[in-house]
C-alpha cells in the first residue's frame, strides 16, 4: 500500500475535519460569461470538498445500460460519513491552500484537444465540442444520423496537461435529445476520464482512452439512475482490498432526472485513493488502479501495458451521443513538492 493509502486507512479509524475549499479564480470565470447570472453565481461559489468526505470502500459492478450492485450507503444514520484528510492538505502543514485553477476559460477551447473515433487527435470534423453562451457544449448536430452513417464515433476532449494528485470539479447538465442512432445505453450518458492516456497515443479507430471514467448519468423520469459511477476502459481498481475486474461500479448518488446543474468533485491521489463526490456527498471510493482488462477497442498494444499502475494521466470530457454542457471545470493541484 502506498503512503497516501496508508495515511487514509489510518485516518479512517476516526472522523476528522479538513480545511474548507476556496477559489480565487471563480470571479474570473464569472467575468468571462457576462449576462449569465446563474453561471456567475455558481462561479462565485466555493468548490465543496471540505477536506473531503468519504464513506469507505465499495464493491460491485454494472455494465453500460444495465443495473448492478451499488456502493453501500452509510450505515450510521442518514449521513454517517467518515471524513478523510487529503494527504497533502495545506492546513496540516500550516501552508496556504492551493488555488483552484479553471481548465475551461468560458470563451473557447484553448488548452483542449479533441479525439473523435475514426479521426486523428486534434480533428473534430462534426463540431462536437464547442463553446455556446459561455458553456462548454457537447452536441451532435453535425452527425446526421450518428449510428447509421458514422458508426459509434465516441469522442473525448483532453486537457493538455497530465495530473497526478489533484481535486477536479465539474458542473454539468444534460440537455436536449440523444442523437438518432446513438446506443440505447448512452441516453443521458457522458463521463470525465481520469488518468487517461494521451490523445496522441490513441489510434484513429480506438473507441475509449485507457483510463478511469467517472461516469455521468441522467435520469429517465422513472427509474433510479445514479451518477458519478466508475467505469474502467482498459483498467482495473481495488475496492475493499479486492481487485475488481468488472467494468462499471454504480455509486450511491441520487438520480437527477431533469436538466438541473449537478456538481461532481473528484479527489485523485495518484494510485492510492480516488473518491467521487456529488453535490457535497461522497458516493464512491476506490484505489490502486492498474492497466488491464477490456472494454476498449482499436488501441495500440504498446499503450496498454497490463499490470502497470496508473499514477497519473490526462483529464478528458466525453461525448457518447447525448448533448451535455459543462459550466465549470476547475482543478486544484495537490502535488507541490512531489517528483
Amino acid at each position: 500500500m502506498s503512503t497516501d493509502a496508508t495515511t487514509h486507512a489510518r485516518e479512517a479509524r476516526r472522523p476528522v475535519t479538513g480545511p474548507a475549499g476556496a477559489t480565487s479564480s471563480s470571479p474570473e470565470l464569472a467575468a468571462r460569461s457576462p449576462g449569465r447570472e446563474a453561471a456567475a453565481t455558481a462561479a462565485a461559489s466555493k468548490p465543496g470538498i471540505p477536506g473531503l468526505v468519504v464513506d469507505g470502500w465499495a464493491g460491485g459492478s454494472v455494465r453500460p445500460g444495465a443495473r448492478g450492485p451499488r456502493s453501500p450507503r452509510p450505515a450510521l444514520g442518514a449521513r454517517a460519513l467518515l471524513t478523510v484528510l487529503v494527504a497533502l492538505a495545506p492546513a496540516a502543514c500550516a501552508a496556504p491552500e492551493p488555488e483552484w485553477t479553471p481548465l475551461f476559460n468560458g470563451e473557447d477551447l484553448e488548452g483542449w484537444t479533441p479525439k473523435i473515433r475514426g479521426t486523428p487527435a486534434g480533428a473534430d470534423p462534426f463540431g462536437t465540442f464547442r463553446v455556446e453562451d459561455g458553456l462548454l457544449t457537447v452536441g451532435y448536430e453535425g452527425y446526421d444520423g450518428f449510428g447509421a452513417r458514422f458508426g459509434a464515433r465516441f469522442g473525448h476532449l483532453f486537457y493538455r496537461e497530465p495530473f497526478s494528485h489533484y481535486r477536479l470539479l465539474v458542473e454539468y447538465r444534460f440537455i436536449g435529445r440523444q442523437v438518432a442512432g446513438g446506443p440505447e445505453w448512452a441516453f443521458k450518458n457522458s463521463g470525465v476520464m481520469l488518468h487517461a492516456q494521451a490523445p496522441e497515443s490513441m489510434l484513429a479507430g480506438q473507441d475509449f482512452p485507457i483510463s478511469l471514467e467517472a461516469q455521468l448519468l441522467g435520469g429517465n423520469g422513472r427509474d433510479p439512475r445514479p451518477t458519478a459511477n466508475l467505469c474502467t476502459p482498459g483498467t482495473h481498481v481495488r475496492m475493499e482490498g479486492e481487485l475488481v475486474e468488472r467494468h462499471c461500479t454504480e455509486s450511491a448518488s441520487a438520480t437527477f432526472h431533469g436538466d438541473e446543474w449537478v456538481t461532481v468533485e473528484l479527489l485523485v491521489l495518484g494510485d492510492s485513493l480516488i473518491a467521487h463526490v456529488v453535490n457535497g456527498d461522497t458516493v464512491l471510493t476506490y484505489g490502486r488502479p492498474v492497466v488491464g482488462g477490456g472494454v476498449v477497442d482499436g488501441f495500440d498494444p504498446a499503450a496498454k501495458p497490463d499490470g502497470a499502475p496508473l499514477t497519473r494521466g490526462y483529464v478528458a470530457l466525453q461525448s457518447e451521443s447525448h448533448p451535455i454542457q459543462f459550466r465549470r471545470v476547475l482543478v486544484q493541484r495537490l502535488d507541490a513538492g512531489r517528483r
